[in-house]
């Protein structure tokens, strides 16, 4: 199936006018208001979002570029210079484009057995190795850094930095990991002051947030400013990386101008205006998770279930009496329209947009990836337990019961962990079907 024809959804919604009345009483049900302000992101702005980059032109020469970055990984033959062009690569969102030189890369350093000498050198290699190692996936003790806090000088910034980054790969239990990064923060505070501007940039950068917690994709694009200031780097490689950014950020922005066609014909916020509009969001979430061109229908499929996810939780949280809730989290775990007839239109058209989503994803994966038969049962008993969870906060809310924290936690993960295979199932298979996509940790 075409994956802008998926956009299409099959069971278009009957929408019906919101009453604030049920049909099961003459009694109008007081509603609250979480007075959300408008969405920003309006309809003919996102459909103007074009880009020029999307011509073959540019496809041409990113792919000379990328022969001539294929070429370096050829050239490149020392340990430390191996490191860092995949460390390089990997920062500036080009993994996707070397998969395989980069893994015939790290596998020539974990078979080497050369060590340097040099003292400032061997700390920064020593994390460098470590850090990309244990990142794909490779076995690396914390040992490698017993002993190297003591003989560390301040003024080896860039051995500081990456034990820096290399500490927030700690497994638990780690504790000369954690010691590493208790180390190498207050060192690098110390003597941030004394840096020159573009170092100081770097090290700030780090010190605000580690590597390992930003959103690889979404940090591109400042790693690109910060390496023109850089002579070391290849100029190729920059020029690779300014173009492959720009044209994936054309693709997103196609995606974004389907989505956002669909989000309006659904048409489904006309009806809920006490919700929170938040397609943009939840595509920018899709983004972060699977930025590369080639998922294009796994981020269309992701935002349509975030987008529900962000109103059902208003239905719950804002809307509802619990006397409602309670069938409407009825009818969400049989999957059984019939039980939301005595439910305010708004619930109605809430329950329809799920149900039909829900069915319309299912019934991709299905056909895109025959082994998943169940991929609608996983999806519908995900939502049953979401809509749960949110069910048992309802009813602290209406008690007036604050919650301890052990209590919320334990709601959440009684919820879900009864049904924590056909969850992770589900989400196997919305993540992997007919996109070829794989779950990154």
């Amino acid at each position: 199936m075409d994956c802008s024809s998926q956009l299409q959804t099959e069971h278009q919604l009957q929408l019906l006018s919101c009453h604030l009345k049920s049909e099961a009483s003459d009694v109008i049900q007081p509603r609250r208001s979480a007075n959300y302000k408008p969405n920003i992101w309006n309809y003919d702005f996102l459909q103007s979002l074009l880009s020029k980059y999307d011509g073959v032109e540019y496809k041409l020469r990113a792919e000379k570029l990328r022969e001539n970055v294929k070429a370096m990984f050829v050239e490149t033959q020392e340990e430390l210079a191996k490191l860092e062009l995949v460390d390089i690569i990997r920062k500036l969102g080009l993994e996707d484009l070397f998969a395989e030189e980069k893994q015939k890369a790290l596998q020539a350093v974990v078979s080497s057995k050369k060590k340097s000498k040099n003292g400032e050198e061997d700390l920064y290699i020593t994390a460098l190795r470590f850090k990309l190692l244990r990142l794909h996936g490779y076995q690396v003790s914390q040992d490698v850094f017993k002993g190297a806090f003591s003989i560390t000088k301040y003024t080896e910034i860039k051995g500081l930095l990456e034990l820096y980054e290399a500490s927030y790969l700690a497994f638990e239990g780690e504790n000369i990991l954690d010691e590493a990064k208790t180390f190498s923060r207050e060192a690098l505070r110390n003597i941030y002051s004394t840096l020159d501007t573009n170092t100081a940039e770097e090290v700030g950068h780090a010190l605000e947030l580690s590597s390992h917690w930003r959103v690889q994709w979404f940090d591109v694009k400042w790693r690109i400013t910060a390496y023109e200031n850089s002579e070391s780097i290849d100029k190729r490689l920059l020029e690779l990386a300014k173009l492959n950014f720009n044209t994936v950020q054309a693709t997103l922005q196609k995606d974004l101008r389907e989505i956002s066609r669909w989000w309006r014909n659904l048409g489904i916020m006309e009806h809920l205006n006490f919700t929170r509009d938040r397609l943009a969001e939840s595509f920018l979430c899709a983004v972060g998770v699977a930025h590369e061109p080639q998922y294009s229908c796994f981020r269309k499929r992701l935002t349509k279930i975030t987008t529900m996810i962000l109103i059902i939780d208003d239905v719950y949280d804002i809307y509802c009496s619990l006397q409602e809730l309670q069938q409407f989290t009825e009818a969400v775990d049989r999957w059984d329209s019939s039980k939301i007839q005595q439910l305010p239109e708004c619930m109605k058209i809430c329950f329809q947009a799920l149900y039909n989503i829900t069915n319309e994803v299912g019934y991709d994966i299905q056909e895109l990836d025959g082994r998943n038969v169940q991929a609608l049962l996983h999806l519908s008993k995900a939502w049953a337990g979401f809509c749960k969870a949110l069910l048992v906060e309802a009813k602290w809310y209406t008690e007036g019961h604050s919650p301890s924290l052990e209590e919320y936690m334990s709601n959440v993960s009684r919820s879900y962990s009864r049904d924590a295979r056909d969850r992770d199932r589900c989400l196997l298979a919305v993540l992997k079907a007919g996109c070829g996509i794989a779950l990154r940790v």
